[in-house]
């Protein structure tokens, strides 16, 4: 199958989805809090990226999974440039999705072929590989398990070694309704910041409960590149600095990344 003809299937069926989706949170659910962050810098991005996952390293880095049949790849990169400055291409017919560091290894997850691969993280060297049911979209780490989305409204904490599940959480506003179509991931202290694929939401999720305690509405970080104006070139990609407190954010091409000082600090728990 070609990375064209997958994209625009997934595309197609997501946007239906999606459209649902916020129309249903519309109805069903209170109205977005005030958009709960100020943007505290902005960094140039790589507009040949397709983010699927982020991470942020001391010093400055930036560790980035790429998607697309024939173009994904594992990046380092440089914050202040935006510049990688090692690449790791991944197989042609594998679409690179989430990316997490467990210990002093890196885990990607591919969209549908079931396989998560892993590196060494300090060589970039290909050391192992894993199996895993269903398709795989965002992935992060509570320190414990590796904790995976598949655009469900499920995550699933796994094994790192064997990605056996040792538990599913159902991600819901606090009305009851299911939030799906989640996808790239980032854990901070009891909280899951989820990205809802094609949407401007980033949603802060109580990592036991699955309640959503706090939506990030994201449209206005660049009106070219939000919900109302592309399916495809979307938000995602999130990380956090641990010594500002600030969460990195960027999106499938997107020509800027930026780093937003969040109104109650990641890792709060509850508002």
């Amino acid at each position: 199958m070609s990375w064209l003809r997958a994209g625009r299937s997934k595309g197609r069926s997501s946007a239906a989805i999606g459209a649902a989706l916020l129309l249903a949170c519309a109805a069903k659910a209170a109205p977005p809090a005030p958009r709960g962050y100020t943007v505290a810098a902005t960094f140039p991005h790589d507009t040949a990226a397709y983010t699927q996952g982020l991470l942020f390293e001391p010093g400055g880095t930036l560790l980035e999974s790429t998607g697309r049949y024939g173009a994904s790849e594992l990046r380092s990169v440089t914050l202040a440039t935006g510049v990688a400055d090692r690449v790791v291409p991944l197989p042609a017919e594998r679409f690179g999705e989430g990316l997490a560091r467990f210990g002093d290894r890196l885990y990607q997850l591919t969209w549908q072929s079931q396989i998560a691969y892993i590196y060494d993280r300090a060589s970039f060297r290909l050391v192992d590989s894993v199996a895993y049911p269903g398709e795989g979209w965002g992935l992060t780490t509570d320190g414990t398990s590796l904790i995976m989305s598949d655009g469900s409204d499920t995550l699933r904490f796994v094994d790192p070694a064997t990605f056996a599940v040792r538990k599913r959480l159902g991600v819901r506003f606090t009305t009851g309704t299911p939030v799906g179509k989640l996808n790239e991931l980032e854990y901070v202290g009891g909280e899951v910041f989820a990205n809802v694929y094609q949407s401007d939401w980033i949603l802060r999720i109580d990592a036991e409960t699955g309640l959503v305690r706090e939506i990030l509405d994201l449209a206005e970080l660049l009106p070219a590149y939000n919900a109302a104006a592309t399916t495809e070139n979307v938000l995602n990609g999130i990380a956090f600095d641990p010594a500002t407190g600030h969460l990195l954010v960027t999106g499938k091409r997107w020509p800027r990344l930026f780093a937003l000082k969040l109104d109650r600090p990641a890792g709060n728990g509850r508002p």
